[in-house]
């Protein structure tokens, strides 16, 4: 099964702003933009359409050189034409990949703007049908004799062996040819405008608050404010604009989970999550493992927080609107994008100063872009490009404690993508499992070292908090989604769901995972209308679980064993997607198919729910 060229919208992209000054605002400080102009000068740069050209010749060339002739060159006792045509191969793929990388990330400063709309559209077209001529190196490679497969990636394309047996994973679930490239030609009028049309309602969208329209970010970040009320109207105007437009969120969610079922059916695939577990290189007893053991932790994690939280807030339980809500009587901090910078910054360098020289090239040679903007891809993300290139990070920053470990946390995903890039086009990329690894670590040695410098007991408890949730969110939470997404494509399975009945699968997994601490109120069936990763890559949610579950058992060996540990891990990133999670963690001791492993990372989070609790009542 030939892996398929994202149509995600990884990021968004104005049309050459390479001289865009920071942007300031009153609190924060100069946030600063990013300067696209190291992929491309501008969208309408001739360097963009020579190498739109480019690709086309060079796909429509390699299939004329390489079709129907692999299992001869394999055969030659040398493997050298076979090695050469692979090297073409992976440099045609880095060129497909830097003509979209960019295209995405000028789509994901505006998604509606309508001259980055066609941009993005047309790029995705025309690189979609110069791959299609490529499509056939994977799956004929894949049709090589197991005997002979073995003995070429043990010769001369031993460099090429990890990423040789990644695709051969593949194999029970491709197509024929005729079949793998009408899939492909398709998926631009497909999955993939069914996820451009999610992308625009949402950044589209505004909400009224106090007479104010404000798109998704801002009421987002009106739902963790101190005041109650203002949490609260922001929280039901979220969710009624969210419900005013459920009929289409509802119709993209009914298509795309068809439109998966009928590729898994064609393909093979047993269960409706197997093909995420391909892609991510990791077991399916592995995950299951995983969500068994969350789910059998959540009253020990979510439900006992939560009720600590709402007798802080004097109340028999929370709304919805105040679970991430700011602890009573601390005052809320606001952090300029100076200070999170070297708070982030400082963290990386105790931990390996390398770590943060990587770190440091995303402020000084800006590849961040930070502010808030009207039709801005909302979130966060950090796009690899092409290992010729190099990361860049989006962010909607606006100064809360949070926004700071999002900084940490896709700087963590950044300095992977640098580390992996020398591995080359075909195998820098790492399964989501892995590359949450990354980000959530940044995150913990963020958090630590803001910890360590806090005396106010008060302060140390909101932070303490603050983690608390964050982790949570990144657990109970994620699997809590995988759930709801599960059940949803099961039942799909036997005919499309009415946006009440998805409404309902939402309502029962959330007051199942969040607990009797939180009271789901009128609004809150809707909010899985917004969540991105259920339109663009189903199943990914499990990842950030099991990524912070790993994490926490890294940070107790480092806790016991610092020598060296930094090296191991930067090792461990720096393998990119060469090898299997089991050879990653098998340094550190550690080994995610013990069922057992799982607990490692739940106790620590209990245990912190268990400081916060002898904190109760100090200032």
């Amino acid at each position: 099964m030939p892996r398929m060229r994202s149509n995600k919208p990884l990021g968004i992209f104005r049309k050459a702003q390479t001289s865009a000054k920071p942007r300031q605002t009153d609190d924060l400080g100069a946030l600063p933009q990013w300067n696209l102009a190291d992929l491309y000068p501008s969208m309408d740069s001739p360097a963009f359409e020579s190498d739109l050209a480019k690709a086309a010749a060079e796909c429509k060339g390699f299939d004329a050189a390489y079709k129907g002739k692999l299992e001869a060159l394999a055969k030659n006792a040398s493997g050298a034409g076979l090695l050469e045509a692979i090297q073409r191969y992976e440099a045609v793929e880095e060129l497909l990949g830097h003509i979209m990388a960019y295209a995405g990330l000028v789509y994901a400063e505006d998604t509606t703007d309508p001259a980055r709309m066609k941009f993005y559209g047309d790029a995705q077209e025309k690189v979609t049908d110069a791959s299609s001529d490529i499509l056939f190196f994977e799956l004929e490679l894949n049709r090589l004799d197991d005997a002979l497969a073995a003995k070429v990636a043990a010769g001369l394309l031993k460099h090429y062996k990890p990423w040789l047996e990644d695709i051969r994973k593949g194999k029970p679930y491709q197509l024929e040819d005729k079949l793998e490239k009408l899939f492909h030609e398709k998926s631009i009028t497909g999955y993939g405008a069914w996820n451009r049309l999610f992308d625009e309602t949402i950044a589209g969208m505004r909400f009224n608050v106090d007479g104010k329209q404000l798109a998704i970010e801002p009421v987002l970040n009106l739902m963790q404010d101190p005041d109650e009320k203002t949490r609260e109207k922001a929280a039901i105007a979220f969710g009624a604009g969210l419900k005013e437009n459920l009929r289409t969120f509802a119709l993209i969610t009914n298509t795309l989970s068809k439109d998966k079922e009928i590729s898994d059916r064609w393909r093979g695939f047993s269960d409706v999550a197997d093909a995420r577990h391909l892609a991510n290189r990791v077991e399916r007893e592995v995950v299951d493992a995983l969500v068994a053991a969350v789910r059998a932790a959540y009253p020990r994690l979510s439900h006992r927080y939560y009720r600590l939280k709402a007798k802080w807030f004097g109340k028999p339980a929370l709304k919805h609107w105040d679970r991430n809500a700011p602890l009573p009587q601390v005052p809320a901090k606001t952090y300029p994008w100076d200070d999170a910078r070297d708070i982030v910054l400082d963290a990386y360098d105790a931990f390996s100063p390398k770590m943060a020289d990587i770190a440091k090239r995303f402020f000084d040679e800006r590849w961040i872009d930070a502010p808030v903007r009207p039709g801005k891809q909302p979130g966060a993300f950090a796009h690899p490009t092409v290992p010729s290139a190099h990361p860049y990070v989006l962010m909607n920053y606006q100064g809360k404690p949070r926004d700071v470990m999002t900084l940490a946390h896709e700087l963590g995903h950044g300095v992977h993508q640098v580390l992996a890039g020398p591995n080359g086009a075909l195998m820098a990329p790492t399964p989501l499992t892995l590359a949450e690894t990354a980000s959530v670590f940044g995150e913990m040695l963020t958090f630590r070292a803001l910890l360590l410098r806090t005396t106010s007991a008060a302060k140390r408890r909101a932070m303490l908090a603050a983690k608390v949730e964050d982790m949570l969110n990144t657990v109970v939470r994620q699997i809590a989604f995988y759930s709801f997404e599960r059940k949803l494509h099961i039942e799909r399975r036997n005919g499309e769901l009415t946006a009440a009945q998805i409404c309902g699968l939402w309502m029962s997994e959330q007051a199942e995972s969040l607990g009797p601490g939180i009271e789901l109120g009128t609004g809150y069936e809707s909010y899985w209308a917004y969540i991105p990763h259920f339109v663009h890559s189903p199943f990914y949610v499990y990842a950030y679980a099991f990524g912070d579950c790993l994490v926490n058992s890294l940070y107790g060996v480092y806790q016991g064993a610092r020598e060296g540990f930094a090296e191991r891990y930067l090792a461990m990133l720096s393998a990119g997607g060469t090898k299997h999670h089991s050879e990653l963690l098998a340094p550190f001791g550690l080994d995610a198919r013990d069922p057992s492993f799982w607990q490692i990372g739940l106790k620590m989070i209990e245990g912190m729910i268990a400081d916060l609790e002898s904190l109760e009542g100090t200032a």
